[in-house]
């Protein structure tokens, strides 16, 4: 297997973590990030300044638009992000079919690119319910990526790597700070202003915040009050 690898980056916690931790592996990083129609651009700006922070080979924003589908407080601007808590139920910040989609870009280029391994940031411990970062999935579109593609039919079949999904936020945390990740310069903030500094209550920041006090790390990150 060469070690060229397509990193989806979202410019949140999670992702740089995976990015920090492919390049630890040896891999030449493509990152990936998407212009989705989400509420803010202020990720996509941390995005690519952590693909160049974190020497990645390539950086390639793709432009679509998911809001015109809706069904999201991520992407319709009528639906409020909740801000009472992570509940039972898969939360509204829940954006339909975003991750299979996200990694059948993410297919496309590293067949182009000849990388046989694409690395993603789910987690199927401190998330939020999500059916598209459960294991059962990744396993499922790699099965689905090996029949489809020019690539593993020739022998080169192309594996899908989520170093983070069975780790608590508190140790995706401690992995990326061994790793030289600086978090103040992510965006994970589901609905965070202009200059990039976070709500402090919805979903995303309160997983990310528990996550600072469970590692015994002062959170670095900029909140609006």
């Amino acid at each position: 297997m060469n070690r060229r690898a397509v990193v989806l980056l979202s410019g949140g916690l999670d992702s740089v973590t995976v990015l920090a931790y492919a390049k630890s592996q040896g891999y030449e990083c493509h990152t990936l990030s998407f212009d989705y129609g989400q509420r803010h651009q202020v990720e996509l700006n941390a995005a690519e300044r952590l693909a160049n922070l974190h020497g990645a080979a390539s950086h390639r924003v793709m432009l679509m638009n998911m809001a015109a589908i809706g069904g999201s407080a991520l992407t319709d601007q009528t639906i409020d992000v909740p801000v009472e808590g992570v509940g039972e139920t898969i939360p509204v910040t829940y954006v339909p079919a975003r991750n299979t989609i996200f990694l059948s870009y993410a297919l496309g280029l590293a067949e182009v690119l000849e990388a046989q391994t694409i690395f993603i940031g789910v987690n199927a411990v401190d998330y939020s319910g999500y059916p598209d970062c459960r294991p059962e999935y990744i396993a499922a579109f790699e099965k689905m990526a090996n029949l489809a593609t020019k690539s593993a039919i020739e022998g080169l079949p192309i594996h899908i790597e989520t170093p983070l999904i069975s780790l608590t936020k508190a140790q995706i945390i401690q992995l990326g700070l061994s790793l030289g990740v600086d978090y103040a310069e992510t965006v994970s903030c589901y609905q965070a202003d202009s200059a990039g500094r976070a709500c402090g209550v919805c979903d995303s920041c309160r997983l990310r915040k528990q996550g600072f006090i469970d590692a015994g790390i002062t959170d670095p990150t900029r909140y609006q009050n």
